[in-house]
């Protein structure tokens, strides 16, 4: 058994299938199969058992993770500290965002990031809400910025700023006069929506399910600016966050605030770590505290939620 083979076993593990647990290594699967076969050989143990095209792990394969992610852990942490005397100080940090928050917090993370921190390698991907808590728990991601608190159990959630959920319709609808619009009449509204795999879809639908109702949906888009730009020409109405408006060059979109009940809103860093991750948290959060109101900030990286 050596660490490599550890690292496989972690990535089947944690994908339960050797098809995407070969995609995240990028090896093949013929090469990850034989790598797990000799690891259980080595172990004289059976890891894996097969059911419903999935890899089911046996007890034993319970106890080797538990053990094994402490192990890759402190490997990482030494080659980090090597790094160091090798002049190799260069490191990567993954970041998930939904294209649902703030636009100008991504820019403007880049730029103070770079400032103060010239060798880190920042990646940032635009991931819907599902995608960005799946990366985190398989580790492909090191945060996301997303809606709080998390869905997935084992991830930890540090809020940066607070929205609501607003009804974006264009300047022609029946509804242009109002200044709010009550969850009920925007029940009624023929809609454009984002897919279901986006968490602003998910809690849309969970507000009309408390009424016994679903959306009335005419149409689907995967983009935000795309269904922006296509309210005028189909005169439907949207659902999106208020601060989403930022990224709406159509100032005669009106947005109107939901009432009876509003739909209140998260935003925050979301983690699987928070002691491993604490640093590069606080690191995030104290850079963007010039673009958030501090008073929507958390106290403390370790006031999290669970």
């Amino acid at each position: 058994m050596d660490f490599r083979q550890l690292r496989y076993f972690v990535a089947v593990y944690e994908e339960g299938h050797v098809g995407r647990a070969a995609e995240r290594l990028s090896l093949s699967q013929p090469a990850l199969s034989q790598q797990i076969r000799q690891l259980e050989h080595s172990l004289d143990v059976s890891l894996f058992e097969r059911g419903n095209k999935r890899l089911l792990p046996t007890l034993a394969a319970h106890t080797l993770y538990n053990h094994a992610l402490p192990l890759l852990d402190g490997m990482q942490r030494a080659r980090d500290a090597l790094r160091n005397f090798q002049g190799q100080a260069l490191r990567t940090l993954a970041i998930g965002v939904l294209q649902t928050v703030r636009p100008s917090m991504v820019p403007q993370l880049l730029d103070r990031v770079r400032k103060a921190q010239p060798h880190l390698v920042v990646q940032i991907y635009e991931l819907s809400g599902q995608e960005i808590e799946r990366r985190l728990l398989n580790g492909s991601l090191d945060i996301g910025i997303s809606y709080l608190p998390p869905r997935q159990p084992g991830l930890h959630g540090l809020l940066l700023y607070e929205d609501e959920l607003q009804v974006v319709i264009p300047t022609t609808h029946p509804l242009r006069e109002f200044k709010k619009v009550s969850l009920k009449q925007a029940a009624e509204l023929p809609m454009i929506l984002l897919g279901e795999e986006f968490q602003v879809r998910q809690i849309w639908q969970g507000q009309l399910a408390n009424l016994g109702r679903r959306p009335q949906v005419q149409a689907e888009m995967n983009n935000m600016g795309g269904i922006l730009d296509s309210l005028h020409h189909a005169s439907l109405a949207t659902v999106l966050p208020g601060r989403a408006r930022e990224a709406s060059e159509d100032h005669e979109l009106l947005w109107k605030p939901l009432s009876e009940p509003r739909v209140p809103l998260k935003v925050g860093l979301v983690f699987r770590d928070a002691q491993r991750q604490q640093a590069s948290v606080e690191l995030l959060r104290t850079l963007l505290e010039e673009e958030i109101d501090p008073r929507q900030l958390g106290v403390s990286a370790l006031d999290v939620l669970g």
